[in-house]
């Protein structure tokens, strides 16, 4: 019985564990979201101009002001993605401050809107891309972490300090 008892209260720990983790990964999985403030040409033969100027703010604090061909970018944990956007379509305009809530894919860490996309609701092929870091060049050479100090840290093999210059 006490066998049977302890199989028990192991099993539960497990099952608990995986539930705690499932639920982290959907609570806890962080994005790099980018902002793009650029104009989306010829989708579906329609062009859509960037702004004169965006504000994004998120969770209280402004993150990125865009000009017009700009990018800012925010960090946001969990799927469900909330912003505050003062929009200024021309120069001159008065600004229009709209809030906004977008469910993040769980697959994607960093994610690219294309605001004027996305707020001419479009659909989420037209405005959310994956960011892709840009591989290094053929032609560059690749960044050296070895400063070339070698093991004396720079300081030469030969300090004139033999174990006769230490002595009086």
């Amino acid at each position: 019985m006490k066998n049977v008892r302890t199989l028990l209260i192991r099993l539960a720990v497990v099952a608990l564990c995986i539930a705690l983790g499932a639920t982290m990964l959907v609570i806890g999985r962080g994005h790099t979201l980018y902002f793009d403030n650029k104009t989306l040409e010829d989708y579906e033969g329609q062009t859509y101009s960037a702004y004169h100027k965006v504000v994004v703010t998120v969770k209280g604090e402004e993150v990125a002001k865009l000009g017009k061909r700009e990018r800012g970018s925010a960090i946001w944990i969990g799927q469900n993605f909330k912003m505050t956007l003062e929009l200024t379509q021309n120069k001159g305009d008065e600004p229009v401050i709209q809030e906004f809530s977008i469910k993040l894919p769980y697959d994607l860490d960093g994610i690219i809107i294309n605001l004027p996309a996305y707020l001419a609701g479009l659909p989420e092929e037209a405005w959310l891309t994956e960011f892709i870091p840009a591989p290094p060049k053929d032609d560059e050479e690749p960044i050296d972490d070895d400063l070339g100090l070698g093991d004396d840290l720079g300081l030469g093999e030969d300090l004139g300090l033999g174990a006769e210059g230490l002595e009086g």
